[in-house]
C-alpha cells in the first residue's frame, strides 16, 4: 500500500499532468482558455481573483522553497532555521487564508449569479471541490501541527520525498510516519495535478507574448465628423466613397 500511496499515484498523476496538457494543447486549442465570465458579474470577481491569484502565486512560492530547495542551502544563503520558521508558518498561513477566502467568493460567484452559474462545466465543478480540498487540508495541517502545536519536521520527510520522486529515486518509507493531515494534502494535490490538464487550470501555462510582436491595428473611420482634434501627421484620412460611383450603368 506504501508502494502505491507514495510511488504509484504520484508517478502516475504526473504523467497524465504532461501527456494530458501535449494533448490538449494538440487538439483543443481553442478549449486553452479561462473561459473568462467577466462580462456576466464583475463586482465580486474585482475581489474575489486578486485574492486568490495573489495568495496561491504566494503558496506556490513557498512551497517550492520549502519543497525543492534542501535547508542545507539556505542555511548557506544565511536563512536559519527561525527565518524559514517564521516565512512558512505565518506567512504561509496568511497566504492560504487568502487563497481560501478568494476561492470562497469565486465559488459564491458562481453559484449565486445566474449567467455565471450557466457557463461553469462539470469539470468546472470537479476542480473547485478538489482545488478547495488541497487547500483546506494544507491549511489544515500548518495551523495544527505548525502554529498550535509542536511543529512538523516536513523537511526531513515530505520534502526529501518529493525530491525523491522528481529524480526518479523514490522512497516512499518518509511517507509511512508523516501526519495524516499532511497525507490527505499530499493526495489530493496529485489528484488535482491528474485533473489539471482538462480544466481551465490549463491558463496558467499560457502567456500572451504574442502581444508584443503583433503589428498594430489601424482603424479608420467613415464618418466625416472626426472630433476637434487635427488628424497626425501621417495618416490620410479615408473619405466614405460616393454611392453614384459604385452604381452599374
Amino acid at each position: 500500500m506504501d508502494v502505491i500511496l507514495w510511488v504509484a499515484i504520484p508517478y502516475a498523476a504526473i504523467a497524465v499532468f504532461i501527456v494530458g496538457h501535449v494533448w490538449r494543447y494538440r487538439y483543443d486549442k481553442f478549449g486553452w482558455t479561462t473561459r473568462s465570465s467577466q462580462t456576466y458579474e464583475s463586482r465580486l470577481l474585482r475581489w474575489g481573483s486578486p485574492m486568490f491569484h495573489i495568495g496561491i502565486l504566494m503558496v506556490i512560492a513557498g512551497h517550492a522553497v520549502g519543497l525543492l530547495i534542501p535547508r542545507e542551502w539556505l542555511y548557506a544563503i544565511g536563512i536559519s532555521e527561525e527565518m524559514y520558521h517564521f516565512g512558512a508558518t505565518f506567512l504561509g498561513t496568511a497566504a492560504a487564508v487568502l487563497t481560501l477566502a478568494g476561492l470562497a467568493i469565486l465559488v459564491y460567484r458562481r453559484r449565486t449569479v445566474g449567467p455565471v452559474f450557466l457557463a461553469t462545466t462539470v469539470m468546472d465543478k470537479v476542480m473547485y471541490v478538489f482545488l478547495g480540498v488541497t487547500l483546506l487540508f494544507g491549511t489544515l495541517a500548518t495551523v495544527v501541527y505548525q502554529v498550535f502545536g509542536g511543529g512538523f519536521h516536513y523537511r526531513e520527510t515530505i520534502s526529501p520525498w518529493i525530491r525523491s520522486i522528481l529524480f526518479f529515486q523514490p522512497q516512499p518509507e518518509l511517507m509511512v510516519d508523516v501526519p495524516l493531515l499532511f497525507q490527505i494534502h499530499v493526495l489530493s494535490a496529485f489528484a488535482l495535478f491528474a485533473l489539471w490538464p482538462f480544466t481551465r487550470l490549463v491558463h496558467v501555462f499560457s502567456a500572451p507574448l504574442g502581444y508584443l510582436t503583433r503589428p498594430y491595428i489601424v482603424y479608420r473611420s467613415r464618418d466625416a465628423h472626426r472630433g476637434a482634434r487635427p488628424p497626425r501627421r501621417g495618416w490620410d484620412p479615408v473619405s466614405a466613397p460616393d454611392p453614384q460611383r459604385l452604381r452599374r450603368p
